[in-house]
């Protein structure tokens, strides 16, 4: 077990981490029952997990990750009938779960007048973003709690998303009782998000399951501007302390740089150019560069076809202004 401060904090705790055993799965189950928070990997990055009907214990998630109150939280479900209980599913989202669940793939659906969920999850919307975790880590917390989790990624409001436990640690020691270390995560990226309207999609957030996927099942809208709908939709997100750099062929004075395909730099995303694999080690890459003595971080080009418009959001976010 682990402890300390290094964040500075008021309520500033022991932070345990545990084996994702059984044992550790056990113990992350009674902690979310008791109204705290776990953090825990699931097939994307580690999320920072509560009790989705406890609108305390997710007020806890706001106050750890200084998250802002208008940005809604995605639920965490073991199956379709968990979803049922807390959206509408019409025709076509249930397409979807039965292409993509359990998977990397979130739903922005009518929340129904009885959902158990804590209004807070919504953020004053009338939808409710929900997601059926492939991870087997994830999938066992959520069944043997049997409530859904409401589990945005396990860092600090707009910093780099996390994708081992040391990430998790790193940004919330002191602020959370708990976290369950399964190694790195799988996709690397969050989950693709899309609210289903009518029969069509409306895509929110690109991720693991690419647009062309979506398009097979049903015809693919753009994002309103301006309108937060899902999470990852602020303008500044993922980001590092250093200021970002994009499509960069070489790096400037002072800047570390993060290579791909025949560009190598001190950090490479793939060396192959293999964009399943630039996705895995985006926000790993992310960390390493921010704990180096760089002032700034430059980047090399990365495609826009298939999975590259997923990374290319998450770094033209890490690059914006900062607010």
């Amino acid at each position: 077990m682990m402890t300390g401060h290094a964040t500075p904090h008021e309520d500033a705790q022991h932070t345990a981490v545990l084996p994702a055993d059984a044992a550790g799965i056990a113990a992350a189950a009674d902690t979310l029952a008791r109204g705290q928070l776990v953090a825990l990997p699931t097939e994307t990055v580690y999320g920072l997990a509560a009790d989705a009907t406890n609108g305390e214990a997710v007020a806890r998630i706001y106050a750890a990750k200084g998250r802002p109150s208008f940005n809604p939280l995605i639920v965490h479900v073991d199956g379709p009938a968990m979803a049922a209980r807390l959206a509408d599913l019409p025709p076509l989202a249930q397409r979807l779960i039965k292409a993509f669940w359990p998977g990397p793939l979130t739903l922005v659906l009518p929340a129904r007048a009885d959902s158990p969920a804590a209004k807070l999850v919504q953020a004053g919307l009338p939808t409710i973003a929900i997601r059926c975790p492939k991870h087997p880590t994830a999938q066992a917390v959520i069944a043997e709690l049997g409530r859904p989790v409401a589990a945005p990624s396990a860092n600090p409001s707009g910093r780099i998303s996390p994708t081992r436990a040391d990430h998790v640690l790193a940004g919330l020691q002191g602020r959370i009782p708990l976290i369950l270390d399964a190694g790195p995560t799988e996709a690397g990226l969050e989950s693709t998000i899309v609210a289903v309207e009518g029969e069509q999609l409306r895509l929110l957030r690109p991720g693991p399951i690419p647009r062309e996927a979506l398009e097979a099942i049903a015809p693919v809208l753009a994002a309103a501007d301006g309108k937060i709908q899902a999470p990852g939709q602020m303008s500044s997100h993922y980001a590092p302390r250093q200021p970002v750099r994009l499509n960069a062929a070489t790096p400037l004075p002072g800047e570390i740089f993060i290579g791909f395909n025949g560009l190598n730099g001190d950090i490479n995303l793939s060396p192959q150019g293999d964009l399943l694999e630039a996705a895995a080690r985006l926000f790993d890459a992310l960390h390493l560069a921010e704990s180096s003595n760089a002032s700034g971080i430059a980047v090399a080009p990365i495609p826009e076809d298939g999975l590259g418009a997923a990374i290319n959001d998450r770094l033209r976010r890490a690059a914006a202004p900062r607010r």
